[in-house]
């Protein structure tokens, strides 16, 4: 038999989202079957002590302060993005033009513009490419989606409701972050996290076609590490409701200030003949209903979303055995990297992430403009 090929990654950014994918690019290859090696190349950070420091601690060969090193390195092949949303589109333009795959965080862009951009670069370089809406893989998730296919909620959509909801920041005392700004971070809540349900919402519904929304901002200065006061230039939360192009209407909030909720992601989809049900506290369970069930047996039952049929987890533990956050991002690796072998399209793509960015815009307009806003 012939050896695997191998597919040399470069990661920049090494906070948060850097330690998820880290563990992503360790793991995917130990539990899941893919058609290629993958070697933890490089990573990337501004700070030397700090990247080093991620370099030993997450299992990467070589550290590098420039991303330029990344993406111009004949030796990798896929570039992983996890920095602040404004150097998105810098990083991967480059990237694509040296022909390298792609996989970016979200939200992809600052706005439309540069989203636009970004999708037509990989366009042109012909590079796979994919935008890190990590939930999309979550078992019940994707189970939802096969059983919505289906046919299981009926022919027809009625409603899509979704929060999620954050409290991170309810402090004023809270200091000043990146995600505070919107020069680095485009927006707030906004993008940050209601991106998320924006994106699982064109997942399991379809296209949006009109929508109307407000935004607030809570605390308007928040103190600097030296002390002063600096201006919040994004939102804290934003409320809005749509309809998609099948007539289905959406009902969605995303806040930071909501005192008690950590991440907490609630989905609800009403259809003809049943309907779905999601709580990202209890992401191993899907909660269907189901009107041809017989009257005396009618209400919402729980699916335990481990079995070896179900989307992702044969992979993993026998049934009952649960898995948890970081199992989304193993998944999405898990499958991109089919995709880079494949050389073959894999959602969500930057075309997907262009559709995020012109709902978000749309939103945005019509909280400004106080009026309901059509997508193009």
């Amino acid at each position: 038999m012939s050896a695997k090929p191998a597919l040399s990654v470069g990661m920049i950014g090494c906070n948060f989202m850097g330690k998820a994918h880290s563990n992503a690019w360790r793991q995917a290859p130990r539990f899941f079957d893919l058609p290629a090696e993958v070697r933890l190349h490089t990573i990337c950070a501004r700070s030397a002590d700090s990247v080093e420091k991620a370099r030993v601690q997450f299992g990467w060969d070589h550290a590098v302060t420039d991303w330029r090193d990344i993406v111009s390195d004949p030796s990798i092949d896929i570039v992983d993005i996890c920095t602040p949303n404004d150097s998105h589109a810098e990083i991967a333009i480059a990237a694509a033009q040296h022909g390298k795959a792609i996989l970016c965080e979200k939200p992809l862009a600052l706005n439309v513009t540069q989203a636009r951009e970004m999708a037509a670069a990989v366009k042109k370089a012909r590079v796979v490419n994919m935008v890190c809406h990590n939930y999309r893989r979550i078992p019940a998730i994707a189970l939802a989606r096969r059983m919505i296919e289906e046919g299981a909620i009926g022919d027809r959509i009625y409603h899509y409701r979704a929060r999620y909801a954050q409290d991170w920041i309810a402090d004023p005392a809270f200091p000043m972050v990146w995600r505070l700004d919107s020069k680095i971070s485009g927006s707030g809540a906004h993008g940050d996290i209601n991106a998320h349900v924006i994106d699982l919402g064109r997942y399991l519904v379809g296209e949006f076609a009109e929508v109307c929304g407000l935004m607030e901002t809570f605390v308007h200065r928040r103190p600097t590490p030296t002390g002063k006061m600096a201006r919040v230039t994004v939102d804290d939360a934003v409320s809005w409701i749509g309809r998609f192009k099948n007539g289905a209407l959406a009902n969605v909030e995303a806040t930071r200030f909501a005192h008690g909720r950590k991440n907490h992601i609630t989905l609800e989809i009403n259809g003809s003949k049943g309907s779905l049900a999601f709580d990202f506290e209890e992401m191993n369970r899907l909660q269907y209903y189901n009107v041809d069930d017989p009257p005396d047996r009618r209400g919402f039952r729980g699916i335990l979303v481990t079995e070896p049929v179900h989307p992702y987890t044969g992979a993993w533990w026998p049934p009952g055995h649960l898995i948890g956050y970081e199992h989304t991002f193993v998944h999405t690796v898990a499958d991109f990297v089919r995709a880079v072998v494949a050389k073959k399209s894999v959602q969500p793509t930057f075309d997907d992430g262009l559709q995020n960015e012109k709902v978000l815009a749309a939103i945005a307009e019509s909280a400004e403009k106080r009026q309901w806003i059509k997508l193009s």
